[in-house]
C-alpha cells in the first residue's frame, strides 16, 4: 500500500472519531481483529463529511468524476500529495463512502491501523491547559526608570492579557480571520477542512490549512507544529478533547496569548506593543484587524516588508468580518494603520547583572523564573556607570596582556566578505558596499565596548606593510597592530576590534588593535549606605564565560583581608601609632603541645625577604608588611597567635565575609577564598564606620502594576557593637595606603578615597578595594585556571597596585559624575568623635610632633575612661626595642631610602596629578617591573631614628 494512502487513512480514521464519537476516541487499535471497526468509523466519518459538503452545495461525486478525466489535473504538482494515485483514492472513496464491493481494495486497513497506533501513542494531557498560564516576558528597569533588559524564555516574548481586556472587535477580528464557525464546532471544522482540502486540489500553490483555532491552540502548545501526518493526527485529537476540558472563552484566551505575530511578538498584547506602541484593549477594530491577518503567516503578511500583501490581507479580514456583521461598512476601510518603528531588542551591556538579578529573584522573592509571568523589576543598576565599568575592566584587561606580552591574537572576529559582494550589487545602495556590511554585521562578543572595523587594505611595501579600516561612523584609519605575524594574517574585509587614537599634535589618528585577552577580571561598583549594586562585570564578556565573577568566584583576597587584623587590634583599645616589629616570626601549628614532633610551622615572609623593625600599625598597613601583621596577631590581639586567630575570625563571620572561618594562621594574610560583593560589603561597612549595608541588584518586584517583593531599606548590620571609633581609625589608615602606601599611584585621589590593594601568593590574584563617602568599587584580576598545581599566574612584579589599580580610576571618576559628586572623606562622626580626639602626630615614628611640621599629621586616636588619650604606642614593642633600626627596606627605585625634605606634605600632596591610568599601548612601551610598592614589593626605608626623648611630651 502507497505510504501517502496509509497516512490519508489514518488522518480519515481519526478525523472520523473526532466527529462521530468525540467522547469515546480510541488512539489504540488491533490490527487483526479491528479492521472492521475501523472501517465502520470511516464510512460514518465520511457520511459526517458528505453531509457537510451537502451543506456546502458541494457534490463531491462530481468533483472526483472532473478530476478524473482532467489529465491536467492528474498531473498537477501537488506537493502534499505527490506520488499519490487518484485512482486508488477514487476506488477508496466507493469502498467506504458509497460503501460499495471493490474487487481489490488499494487499503491495507491493517497498515492503517499499524501507522495510527503509533502516530497518536502517549497523547498529551488536555487538562493541563486549563489555567494555564504561558511563559512570560518580564522587563528590567534601571535606577531611573529606563528599561535594562527583557527576561523571556526562547520563543516566548509575551505579556499575558486577560480575554476580557481584548477588545470585542479585535476577538472578533481573529475569529473571522481564523476560524469563523468557533463559536459552533467542537474542536474540528469540518466544513473549513474539507473546503481547505479541496481547495488543495484546484490551487495547489499556497496551501490552504483549515485548521481551528482550537487545533491552533493544540499544535502551539501540546503536540508541536511538525509538519506531518502524525502531527495532524494527534493535533485532532488533542483538540476535540481540549475543547471538552476548557470552555471557548479559556480557548480564545490561550489562543490570542500564544499565536506568533512577527516583530518578535508572541501574543495580542506584546504584538500591540510591538505596532502601534500601545497595550491591547486600546486597539481600534482596524489594528486589531492587521493584526489577526498576520496571524496566517506574519512574515508573509509582514506590513514592513510586503505592506500590499499586508493591505490586501487586511481587506479579507475586514470584509470577513462585514459579512459575519462584526463591523459596518464605513469601518471596513482597508487603510493601512500608523505602525511605529520596529527596533529589535539589541542588548550589548549588562548581561552578567541581568543573570544575577535573575538569581536574586529567586532567592530573596521565591519566584523560581522571571518568566514565569510577566514582571516589572525595578533594579539598582545605573545604566551608564555599567556600560564604564564594563569598558574599563576590557581595556584594564586587554592592555595588562598587551604590557606583558601575553597576548594571543587568534584572529579576526569575522569576515564579511561575502555581505559585501552581496550589498555591492544593490544599485540603489548610496552607502559603500563595506559600510552596510559592516553596520548589520553582529560579533560574536556582542557586548565588548570597543568598535569594530573591517579591515579594507593590506598592503606591503618598501616602506613597510600598510593596513588600513573601515569604521562604523564611515572614516578609514590605518591601523596599529602589535607584530608583523598579525599583519601578515590579516586578509580584506576582516573583522577585528579597535581603539580609535585621536590625532594629537604630530600624531596622526590611528586605530590600535584590540585583542581578546585570555585573563579575567570583575569589578562591582556597591552604594556603601544602602548597598544597592550600582554596576557590575562578572568578566570580560558575557558570551566569552556567563561565570560572574562578582558573586559566583571564591578567590583568595590577599593583602585586601589584613584591614580585618587592624580592625580588631584597633577594637582591642590599640591606636594607629601603636608600634608593632617588623621582623621574622615562627608560629607553632594550632594546637600543638610541647612533645609535638617539630612540624607544621609557619613562617611568613616580606616580599622583599626584609624586616623593617619597629612600625606603627598605620604604616604596617599602609604598606601591607605581612611580618608586621602577623607580629600584631600574635601578641597585639590576645594572650596568643590562637586566640588572636579566634579574634580575627570572629570579626570576619560578623561582617558576613564567611560563613566558616579556617583557623590556620595564613587566613589573616588572605589565604581563605571570598567573594568580591562580600569583601566590596566589608569595605563599604568601614565608609559607614561599621554599617555594614546587604548588596542587592533588586528594589522591587511588580505584577500587573502591584508591588510582590519591596527590598528592606532597614537590612543593614552593625558590625563590631558598633565600635564607630575603632572603623574611622581604620578608614583613616587606609586613606593612608593612597596618600603614601601600595596604592600612591593614585595619591591625588587620597582626600577623597581609602582602599587596600592585594596580591596573593606568586601573583595569582590582584585586587584593588576602594571607597569614597557614597560607593565603593572593587576590582580583582586573575586567571580562571588558577587552581591546582599547573595554576597560571599574573607573572612576576603584576601586583594589585599594577594591574587592578589602574582600573579604579575611571571607574571613581565616572561614579563621581554619574551616580554621587565627589566629596572630601568624611571626618568622624559625631558618635565616634566622642571618643576620639585629634593630635599632630609624626608620620613615621607614631610620636607627637608639632603641627605644620615636616612631617606632621592629624591623627585621631582614642581616649581612655577617663577621657585621656589611651597611649598604646608601646604596648606592644617597648620604648627599648623601638631605637633598633630598620633592617632592609628599599624605595620603588631599589635605592636606600634618601630622608624626606623638611615640610614636605606625605598626606594630602597638593602637587597636580600625573597623567591617568597609566596602561600603556603595547609591548613596545612595557614600563620596567619596578612600579610602586605592593604586599611584595619594597618598603621604603626611612631615615635613621633619633631618640624620641629629645622632643618627646605625655599626651595628656
Amino acid at each position: 500500500m502507497d505510504s501517502i494512502l496509509i497516512k490519508i487513512f489514518a488522518t480519515a480514521l481519526a478525523f472520523s472519531q473526532v466527529t462521530t464519537r468525540p467522547d469515546e476516541v480510541k488512539t489504540e487499535f488491533d490490527a487483526a481483529r479491528d479492521r472492521l471497526e475501523v472501517a465502520q468509523l470511516m464510512s460514518a466519518g465520511c457520511t459526517h463529511m458528505r453531509k457537510a459538503f451537502d451543506i456546502e452545495d458541494i457534490n463531491l461525486d462530481d468533483l472526483i468524476a472532473t478530476a478524473m478525466d482532467d489529465k491536467e489535473a492528474l498531473s498537477s504538482e501537488i506537493k502534499a500529495l505527490k506520488g499519490l494515485k487518484l485512482a486508488d483514492l477514487h476506488v477508496a472513496y466507493k469502498q467506504f463512502c458509497k460503501v460499495e464491493n471493490v474487487e481489490v481494495s488499494p487499503v491495507d486497513l491493517g497498515q492503517v491501523i499499524t501507522f495510527y497506533n503509533s502516530a497518536v501513542k502517549d497523547l498529551p494531557d488536555a487538562v493541563q491547559l486549563k489555567h494555564l498560564r504561558l511563559p512570560g516576558t518580564s522587563v528590567v528597569l534601571d535606577n531611573k526608570r529606563e528599561r535594562v533588559a527583557e527576561i523571556y524564555e526562547p520563543n516566548n516574548r509575551r505579556v499575558w492579557i486577560k480575554l476580557a481586556d481584548i477588545p470585542e472587535a479585535v476577538r472578533n477580528a481573529f475569529i473571522a480571520a481564523e476560524d469563523k464557525r468557533f463559536f459552533q464546532h467542537a474542536g474540528i471544522d469540518e466544513r473549513g477542512l474539507v473546503r481547505a482540502f479541496i481547495g488543495n486540489f484546484a490551487q495547489p500553490g499556497r496551501p490552504q490549512g483549515g485548521s481551528t483555532i482550537t487545533q491552533q491552540v493544540a499544535k502551539n502548545l501540546l503536540v508541536g507544529n511538525d509538519i506531518t501526518y502524525e502531527r495532524k493526527l494527534r493535533e485532532m485529537i488533542v483538540a476535540s478533547r481540549i475543547e471538552r476540558a476548557l470552555t471557548k472563552a479559556e480557548i480564545l484566551e490561550l489562543y490570542l496569548n500564544s499565536i506568533y505575530l512577527g516583530r518578535g511578538a508572541w501574543g495580542i498584547e506584546m504584538a500591540a506593543r510591538s505596532y502601534f506602541g500601545k497595550p491591547a484593549k486600546a486597539l481600534s477594530a482596524v489594528e486589531g484587524a492587521l493584526l489577526a491577518g498576520l496571524a496566517k503567516g506574519p512574515n508573509y503578511f509582514n506590513p514592513d516588508r510586503h505592506p500590499e500583501r499586508a493591505r490586501e490581507r487586511l481587506a479579507y479580514v475586514l470584509g470577513r468580518m462585514q459579512d459575519d456583521a462584526m463591523i459596518d461598512a464605513a469601518a471596513a476601510q482597508a487603510v493601512l494603520p500608523q505602525l511605529v518603528e520596529y527596533r529589535p531588542t539589541r542588548r550589548d551591556f549588562g548581561f552578567h547583572f541581568v543573570d544575577h538579578i535573575a538569581r536574586e529573584a529567586k532567592v530573596v522573592a521565591g519566584l523560581d523564573t522571571l518568566t514565569k509571568s510577566s514582571y516589572t523589576v525595578h533594579s539598582t543598576v545605573n545604566s551608564a556607570l555599567q556600560r564604564t565599568v564594563e569598558a574599563t575592566l576590557q581595556e584594564g584587561l586587554a592592555r595588562y596582556e598587551l604590557n606583558t606580552n601575553r597576548y594571543k591574537f587568534e584572529g579576526p572576529e569575522a569576515n564579511i566578505s561575502d555581505a559585501v559582494r552581496l550589498r555591492a550589487a544593490d544599485l540603489k545602495a548610496t552607502e559603500p558596499a563595506w559600510l552596510v556590511a559592516l553596520k548589520t554585521t553582529r560579533l560574536p562578543l556582542y557586548d565588548v565596548h570597543w568598535e569594530s572595523a573591517v579591515v579594507l587594505e593590506n598592503t606591503r611595501g618598501k616602506r613597510g606593510d600598510a593596513i588600513n579600516v573601515g569604521l562604523i561612523d564611515g572614516s578609514v584609519l590605518p591601523l596599529n597592530t602589535w607584530s608583523a605575524a598579525i599583519r601578515r594574517s590579516l586578509k580584506p574585509y576582516d573583522v577585528v576590534y579597535v581603539q580609535v587614537r585621536k590625532a594629537n599634535g604630530k600624531q596622526a589618528a590611528r586605530a590600535d588593535l584590540r585583542i581578546r585577552p585570555t585573563v579575567q577580571g570583575a569589578a562591582v561598583v556597591l552604594g556603601n549606605e544602602t548597598g544597592r549594586i550600582l554596576a557590575m562585570a562578572g568578566g570580560f564578556s558575557y558570551p566569552a564565560s556567563q561565570l560572574n565573577r562578582v558573586v559566583q568566584s571564591l578567590r583568595q583576597p590577599g593583602s585586601t583581608l589584613k584591614p580585618l587584623t587592624y580592625l580588631a587590634a584597633l577594637r582591642k583599645g590599640l591606636q594607629p601609632n601603636t608600634l608593632v616589629m617588623d621582623q621574622p616570626i615562627t608560629l607553632p601549628p594550632i594546637g600543638a603541645t610541647a612533645h609535638a614532633r617539630q612540624r607544621g610551622f609557619w613562617s611568613p615572609r616580606n616580599y622583599d625577604r626584609g624586616a623593617s623593625g619597629s612600625i606603627t600599625l598605620r604604616r604596617a598597613l599602609e604598606n601591607s608588611r605581612n611580618l608586621a601583621t602577623v607580629q600584631l596577631l600574635a601578641s597585639g590581639l590576645d594572650d596568643s597567635a590562637e586566640r588572636g586567630l579566634d579574634r580575627v575570625c570572629e570579626l570576619a563571620m560578623e561582617s558576613q565575609l564567611y560563613k566558616d572561618c579556617m583557623r590556620y594562621y595564613p587566613f589573616v594574610l588572605g589565604a581563605q577564598t571570598v567573594r568580591l560583593i562580600d569583601l566590596a560589603a566589608f569595605y563599604a561597612a568601614i565608609a559607614n564606620e561599621g554599617a555594614r549595608p546587604q548588596p542587592h541588584a533588586i528594589e522591587t518586584i511588580e505584577r500587573d502594576g502591584r508591588p510582590i517583593y519591596r527590598h528592606d531599606p532597614q537590612s543593614v548590620i552593625w558590625i563590631g557593637s558598633a565600635d564607630r571609633a575603632s572603623f574611622y581609625q581604620l578608614k583613616s589608615m587606609l586613606q593612608g595606603v593612597l596618600a603614601r602606601g601600595t596604592a600612591r599611584a593614585v595619591k591625588h585621589l587620597s582626600p577623597y578615597v581609602g582602599g587596600k590593594t592585594g596580591t596573593t601568593d606568586d601573583s595569582v590574584d590582584a585586587w584593588f578595594v576602594g571607597f569614597t563617602n557614597d560607593v565603593t568599587v572593587a576590582i580583582w584580576v586573575g586567571y580562571d585556571n588558577s587552581d591546582g598545581a599547573h595554576r597560571r599566574t599574573l607573572g612576576p612584579g603584576q601586583t594589585g597596585a599594577k594591574v587592578a589599580l589602574p582600573m579604579f580610576e575611571p571607574i571613581v571618576q565616572a561614579a563621581w559624575e554619574l551616580h554621587a559628586p565627589k566629596t572630601a572623606l568624611n571626618g568622624p562622626s559625631r558618635e565616634a568623635m566622642r571618643q576620639l580626639v585629634a593630635l599632630s602626630i609624626d608620620a613615621y615614628t607614631g610620636d607627637p610632633a608639632p603641627a605644620g611640621s615636616g612631617r606632621a599629621f592629624t591623627e585621631y586616636l582614642k581616649r581612655d575612661p577617663s577621657g585621656r588619650v589611651n597611649d598604646t604606642q608601646f604596648r606592644i614593642v617597648s620604648r627599648a626595642e623601638s631605637y633598633y633600626p630598620y633592617r632592609g627596606g628599599y624605595d620603588g627605585d631599589d635605592r636606600p631610602f634618601r630622608s624626606w625634605p623638611h615640610g614636605s606634605r606625605l598626606y594630602g600632596d597638593n602637587r597636580p596629578p600625573f597623567p591617568f591610568p597609566t596602561w600603556r599601548l603595547g609591548p613596545r612601551e612595557y614600563p620596567s617591573a619596578r612600579g610602586y610598592p605592593d604586599d611584595e614589593d619594597r618598603l621604603p626605608r626611612p631615615p635613621l631614628r633619633v631618640d624620641p626623648d629629645y622632643f618627646w611630651r605625655r599626651l595628656n
